[in-house]
């Protein structure tokens, strides 16, 4: 049961984190450039933290962050990669916002910063927060 009560945390975790990318997306015009820089790819980050932790809950979370941010780096330097057949797919919504449209050096400092808020979270409020979760 703990850890369905943990997954189902970490979910409703991830949806408020995609809720939050996809609010600074339509309020990009609200925050300062250097926010904006940062701020949708290291949400994009702590959503990836987060699913791998729910995937993987007994992980450590040094191992889940490093897992994160190699998973983020990955699909960053794949913006590198430049052919029809990917292109097609990142112009769609989902593949734009799944596989990024360009490479960019400043992305890389974002992930970085979402991992690191990731591990912030687990290390100050995991515990406390998991123990008085009560969904039902």
């Amino acid at each position: 049961m703990k850890k369905i009560k943990s997954r189902l945390f970490y979910l409703l975790i991830i949806v408020l984190v995609i809720s939050l990318g996809l609010l600074s997306r339509k309020m990009a015009h609200s925050f300062p450039k250097i926010i904006n820089m940062f701020l949708g790819d290291g949400l994009w980050a702590l959503m990836v933290f987060f699913i791998i932790r729910m995937i993987f809950i007994k992980w450590t979370t040094k191992k889940v962050a490093l897992s994160g941010l190699l998973f983020c780096y990955f699909i960053e330097i794949s913006q590198l990669y430049h052919t029809p057949w990917i292109d097609s797919i990142r112009a769609t919504t989902l593949g734009g916002l799944v596989l990024g449209y360009g490479f960019l050096w400043s992305d890389l400092m974002a992930y970085l910063i979402g991992i690191g808020v990731g591990i912030a979270f687990e290390v100050i409020f995991k515990n406390k927060l998991i123990k008085n979760f009560h969904p039902f």
